[in-house]
C-alpha cells in the first residue's frame, strides 16, 4: 500500500466556532495552572466527522458521558457490586444483566451502539486481513505497540501508579484481551464475539482511572496534566497500534492492498469511537492518520523511570509466556530489532550482538516465505489456526486459566497509595 503524508492544516478562523464552552473552561484552567498545552493543528476535515476548521486541542478533553457515571459509582460505593454483576456480560448481543443502577444501564446501552458510519463490508474485510496477517499482527502488537507503550510517558505513569500496576500480569491480560477481541472473526459485528463489551468496559475503566489517579501523590509528583487519559492520550495509544503496525508492515516488506489496509484501519476507527474518542479526532483515512501521528505520537516518545521498570516486567512476562522457548535475551533482541536502538537504549536493554544480527538477517526471510505461502490454497485458514493456538495459549497463561474480565478500578496502586 502506498502511504502518503498530508500536510498539517494551519489554523483557521473557524477554529473558535468548534470550541464549546466546557472545553474552553478546561483549557483555561490548565493554562491557569501553568500546564503547557501541546501544539495541535490537525484539521477536523481529515476526521470521520468531516467537520471544517481546526478541532479543539484534545489534551484537556476527556469523556463527558462516561466520567460522571463512574464518579457516581465510586462515590456511592457501588464499584465492586457493579463489577460482579458485569462479569456475566460477555457477548456483543447479550442483554445487560439485571441489578445495574439505572444511570449505568442507560449509559452502557448507548455506548454499546456501533457508530452510524460503521461499514460492515470493511469490518468483514478486516477479518480476512487478520486471518492472513495474524502472525505479523501478534508480533507488532507485542513488540512494536506493547513495548512502545513504555516510552509513552503519560501511559507508562498511568499504568504504573493505577490499580493495574500492582499486578502487571493481570493488567497485561486485560490489554491482551482488547487485542485478541479486535482481531477475532467478527469482533464488532458478530453477535457472539466480544469486542463491543471489551471496548465499553475499557471505557468505564479509563473513567475510573481518570477519577482516582489524581488522588495519588506519587502520580501527582510526576504528572504534567491535571488528569490522565485525555482524548489526546487515547489517540497516542491508538497510533501506537494501527498506525505503528502499518508502518512496521511496510518496513518488513509486507504488501498490503489498499482495500485490506483501509479495512484494518476501519476496525480501529470503530474501536476509537467505542472507547469514547470524539469522531472529530478520529482520522478518516491513512492520509489523515499519517498527518496526525507526527503531532500525537512521535514527539512524545521518551523514557521515564516508570516506563523502564514496566519494560523489564513486560520482557520477563513475555519470556514466561513462551514457556522458555524464547529466552529473556531473545526478547531483548526482538525489542531492539522492532523498535530500534534508540528506544532500546532508553529502556536499558542490553545488546546481544550475535542474536541481534541473526534476527535482523532472518526476519525478512521469514516474512518473504510467509507471504509466498499465502498463494497456496487453504494457507489463510492454516495460518489462522496456528496463530489462534498461540494467541489462546498466551491468553490462558496471562489469565492463569481464569476468565478475563475488565473491571472498573476502585483504588490506585496500593504500593504507591
Amino acid at each position: 500500500m502506498k502511504k502518503t503524508k498530508s500536510p498539517s492544516a494551519s489554523a483557521s478562523p473557524e477554529a473558535s466556532t468548534s470550541m464549546n464552552r466546557r472545553s474552553f473552561l478546561a483549557l483555561s484552567g490548565a493554562v491557569g495552572a501553568s500546564v503547557m498545552v501541546p501544539g495541535w493543528s490537525w484539521a477536523g476535515s481529515q476526521s470521520v466527522a468531516g467537520i471544517g476548521g481546526v478541532t479543539v486541542p484534545p489534551s484537556y478533553v476527556y469523556d463527558d458521558e462516561a466520567d460522571p457515571v463512574v464518579v457516581r459509582l465510586i462515590d456511592e460505593g457501588k464499584v465492586q457490586e457493579v463489577n460482579q454483576i458485569l462479569c456475566s456480560w460477555k457477548k456483543n448481543s447479550q442483554p445487560l444483566p439485571a441489578g445495574l443502577p439505572d444511570y449505568l444501564h442507560d449509559f452502557i446501552e448507548e455506548a454499546r451502539q456501533l457508530p452510524s458510519w460503521a461499514d460492515m463490508d470493511k469490518l468483514n474485510a478486516a477479518d480476512k486481513f487478520n486471518q492472513d496477517r495474524g502472525t505479523y499482527l501478534g508480533v507488532a502488537y507485542g513488540f512494536v505497540s506493547g513495548m512502545m507503550s513504555t516510552v509513552i510517558p503519560h501511559e507508562a505513569r498511568a499504568v504504573y501508579y493505577s490499580k493495574g500496576g500492582a499486578d502487571m500480569k493481570r493488567r497485561i491480560s486485560r490489554t491482551a484481551k482488547f487485542g485478541y477481541d479486535i482481531g477475532s472473526m467478527g469482533g464488532f459485528h458478530n453477535p457472539n464475539a466480544e469486542m463491543v463489551v471489551t471496548a465499553v468496559k475499557t471505557r468505564l475503566a479509563h473513567a475510573g482511572v481518570r477519577h482516582l489517579l489524581p488522588q495519588s501523590p506519587h502520580w501527582q509528583g510526576t504528572a504534567d496534566q491535571p488528569k490522565p487519559i485525555s482524548q489526546r492520550d487515547i489517540l497516542v495509544t491508538w497510533h501506537s497500534l494501527p498506525t505503528s503496525v502499518m508502518r512496521a508492515l511496510d518496513q518488513w516488506g509486507v504488501r498490503v492492498s489498499d482495500s485490506q489496509a483501509n479495512a484494518f484501519l476501519h476496525s480501529w476507527q470503530v474501536a476509537a469511537h467505542m472507547l469514547g474518542v470524539r469522531d472529530e479526532y478520529i482520522p478518516a483515512d491513512w492520509d489523515g492518520a499519517y498527518a496526525q501521528a507526527p503531532q500525537i505520537l512521535d514527539p512524545v516518545l521518551a523514557p521515564t523511570p516508570e516506563g523502564i521498570k514496566l519494560a523489564h516486567i513486560l520482557l520477563d512476562l513475555a519470556a514466561e509466556v513462551d514457556g522458555g522457548v524464547l529466552t529473556r535475551p531473545m526478547m531483548e533482541s526482538f525489542t531492539r530489532y522492532f523498535l530500534g536502538d534508540q528506544i532500546a537504549e532508553w529502556l536499558e536493554i542490553p545488546r546481544h550482538p550475535i542474536q541481534d544480527q541473526g534476527l535482523a538477517y532472518s526476519w525478512p526471510y521469514f516474512v518473504t516465505m510467509k507471504e509466498y505461502g499465502l498463494y497456496m490454497p487453504g494457507s489463510s485458514q492454516f495460518y489462522w489456526a496456528c496463530d489462534e493456538m498461540l494467541r489462546q495459549g498466551a491468553m490462558w497463561y496471562l489469565a492463569e486459566g481464569q476468565e478475563i474480565n475488565i473491571e472498573i478500578p476502585d483504588m490506585n496502586n496500593p504500593n504507591y497509595s
